[in-house]
């Protein structure tokens, strides 16, 4: 059986719960053993030191899991304003994405910023609304502050139990809740003439696997937003949405045998201070034959592959040619093109670059001292 990819990003304004959702989609999915804590430092995306000593994200992570025949690239991304850049460069290798909103705060101005920017690209979008275990939380309030702030069409896809007590819980909506059936039927055929007269002729009613197949078709184009509610800490409601991913969000079509082509949306520090970007391998195979992506950076049960990366998975250069965030991987070069940096569209040198040597000096420069770029322009940065 073909596995799918899909490729989804976890937002939400800071402290709605992004990582600790993050942390608990991998337990659930069997990829870590424990649950790792924001506070205490321990959870799998927050490497840095700054991260863990703030209990903050500040740069995105990717992360990985199945979920059926769906596997699935999870982008952890910084929830503060100061870090936006960060989101706005994950945006564009998404599939899809979760908007995490607090149960107790509700909608909150940088929700509004994120919804509008998923709304611009059209990325389908599922929402979570996370904390239901916290004193004072509301699910109807919540719901209603979504559709009044953000304009989306929001469908609640289940019903809560005891909110704000630790014993919490999400129940999902099934076949057999006529009103749940009433409301999704309504929902669709505002929406969809087809539905809309299949729902008048029909005495008997729509079939409810057809409900569920045009739920997911509205969802992929970004009209209707399906909405969970739970608690990453409690681990309630996870399930549910974990279910939702991988029925109701699209994955994408990659082509294996396809030329490559990807795009580059963050670049790490490796320990020996070498840029190591990061790639969404979007069509055909890259691997070490055409110098693209040649190992997973994932956090996922199975070792990384270091020999190609799958269409629609996620891979990093460990060194090499320099790489921006936002620039395109081709197979012609195997550069980086429409990047900012200026090393781009270079021949890779045979032997090691000379010391003297810097990013600015005409590929045909012999020595410090009779490359033109360095005495006229850069005098004090020649090294002879």
């Amino acid at each position: 059986m073909t596995q799918k990819e899909l490729n989804l990003g976890i937002l939400a304004r800071v402290d709605a719960g992004k990582t600790t959702l993050t942390e608990r989609l991998l337990y659930e999915a069997g990829v870590i053993d424990d649950v790792g804590s924001v506070d205490a430092g321990t959870t799998q995306t927050d490497s840095l030191a700054l991260e863990q000593q703030r209990a903050i994200t500040i740069k995105s992570a990717v992360a990985s899991f199945a979920v059926g025949d769906v596997h699935v690239n999870l982008i952890d991304t910084p929830g503060h304003p100061d870090f936006i850049a960060e989101v706005e460069r994950v945006l564009s290798v998404l599939d899809a994405a979760v908007l995490v909103i607090s149960a107790v705060e509700g909608v909150q101005p940088q929700t509004r910023i994120l919804m509008r920017a998923l709304q611009r690209l059209r990325i389908p979008t599922l929402m979570f609304v996370n904390k239901i275990d916290r004193a004072g939380a509301s699910d109807d309030r919540v719901l209603h502050m979504i559709s009044e702030r953000l304009a989306a069409a929001v469908l609640s896809m289940g019903t809560t139990n005891e909110l704000g007590t630790r014993a919490a819980s999400f129940t999902a909506h099934g076949a057999g809740d006529a009103e749940f059936v009433a409301r999704l039927t309504e929902v669709l055929a505002e929406r969809d003439d087809r539905i809309l007269a299949a729902y008048v002729e029909d005495d008997v009613g729509i079939p409810y696997d057809r409900l569920r197949a045009e739920l997911a078709a509205q969802t992929e184009p970004a009209v209707v937003h399906p909405a969970f509610f739970g608690s990453a800490i409690t681990g309630a409601g996870v399930g549910a949405l974990m279910s939702g991913i991988a029925e109701l969000l699209p994955s994408a079509d990659g082509d294996p045998e396809g030329s490559v082509s990807g795009s580059v949306f963050k670049v790490d520090r490796a320990p020996a201070a070498r840029r190591s970007p990061t790639s969404g391998c979007s069509r055909g195979r890259s691997g070490h034959g055409i110098g693209c992506a040649s190992a997973m950076t994932v956090k996922e049960r199975s070792p990384p592959s270091r020999s190609s990366s799958k269409s629609g998975r996620f891979s990093v250069r460990p060194s090499g040619r320099e790489r921006s965030p936002s620039s395109k991987v081709s197979q012609t070069s195997g550069s980086a093109i429409g990047s900012a940096t200026p090393a781009q569209g270079r021949r890779r040198r045979s032997s090691p670059r000379p010391r003297w040597r810097q990013w600015w000096c005409p590929p045909r420069a012999t020595s410090a001292r009779a490359c033109a770029s360095c005495s006229s322009s850069w005098p004090s940065r020649t090294r002879s």
